[in-house]
C-alpha cells in the first residue's frame, strides 16, 4: 500500500458534521488523551454513508484528561458517543496508596461496566498517553510474560484485541519521540525511511505484532515539522485500516 493510496483512500481529517454514525455492529472502545484526530478518523469511518468499517460502531470513548478535545468530538457525533474520564492522579487522590496497577484494573472495570458487563470487540489506543500494564491486559483476557497476577472474575473468557498506532517501523524507535528520533537518525545518515504501524498491544512498549505497516521515505531538506505533517496525513487512514483488519 503506497502513501498516496492511504491518503486518498480514507480522508478523515475533519468532522463530517450532522451525518449519522452507526450504532450497531461490533463495538469499538477508543482510549485517548488529546486532540482525538485518529478518533475522528474512526468515527467518520463508521458513518452510515461510508463503508470503511462496516458492521462496526464506536461504543465508548475514554480519556485520561478531562480537557481532551477528543471528548468534544465524541459529544459532537450523531448520535453522541458515550464518554468517560478516568485520570491516574485523580484516582490516586481518591484512593490513597493506590498503584498504577490498581488504576489500570479500575479503568478496565469501567470499560466493562460501560458495556453492561460485556467486553467490547476491539480496544484502540489512539494517542492514549498512558502505558497500559499487564494488569490491564489480563483484565481483557491476555496472557503476559510478567509474574502471574490475579485475573478479575469479570474478565472476559476470550481476549479482546487491543491495538495501538505508533509512528515508527517495527523494532525502530520504540516509545516516545519516535518521529523526532527518526529525523535525527536520518540527518546522521543512519536511516533513509521511517514509518507508521498499527500493532497489537503487549506488556513490552510498541513491541506487539504489527497489524499493518506503512513505510514513509525520508526527504532531503525536509524539516521536522514537514515530516510530522506528512506522517499525520497518513496515520488517519492507517488506524482505520488496522481496526478493519482486526474486526474482519
Amino acid at each position: 500500500m503506497s502513501v498516496r493510496e492511504v491518503e486518498e483512500g480514507i480522508r478523515t481529517g475533519l468532522p463530517e458534521a450532522g451525518k449519522q454514525r452507526s450504532t450497531s455492529g461490533k463495538r469499538i472502545c477508543v482510549l485517548i488523551s488529546g486532540n482525538g484526530s485518529n478518533l475522528q478518523a474512526l468515527i467518520d469511518a463508521t458513518l452510515l454513508d461510508r463503508d470503511e468499517l462496516p458492521n462496526a460502531q464506536i461504543s465508548l470513548v475514554v480519556s485520561n484528561r478531562k480537557a481532551a478535545y477528543g471528548l468534544q468530538r465524541a459529544a459532537g457525533a450523531n448520535p453522541p458517543i458515550p464518554t468517560l474520564v478516568s485520570a491516574l492522579k485523580t484516582y490516586q487522590n481518591k484512593n490513597p496508596g493506590a498503584t498504577r496497577d490498581d488504576y489500570d484494573e479500575d479503568l478496565a472495570l469501567k470499560v466493562m461496566n460501560a458495556h453492561e458487563g460485556l467486553a467490547p470487540d476491539l480496544i484502540v489506543l489512539a494517542g492514549f498517553m498512558h502505558i497500559v500494564s499487564p494488569t490491564f491486559l489480563r483484565a481483557f483476557g491476555h496472557e503476559t510474560n510478567e509474574a502471574p497476577g490475579i485475573v478479575p472474575a469479570w474478565a472476559p473468557a476470550r481476549a479482546v484485541p487491543i491495538i495501538n498506532l505508533h509512528p515508527a517501523l517495527p523494532g525502530a524507535f520504540d516509545g516516545a519521540g519516535a518521529i523526532e528520533r527518526a529525523y535525527e537518525a536520518f540527518k546522521d545518515g543512519k536511516v533513509d525511511k521511517t514509518g507508521i504501524m498499527v500493532h497489537e498491544v503487549i506488556a513490552e512498549v510498541d513491541r506487539g505484532a504489527p497489524v499493518i505497516v506503512q513505510e514513509i521515505p525520508m526527504r532531503k531538506g525536509e524539516s521536522l515539522q514537514e515530516l510530522q505533517e506528512r506522517m499525520h496525513s497518513v496515520e488517519h487512514g492507517l488506524i482505520v485500516a488496522g481496526a478493519k483488519e482486526i474486526l474482519q
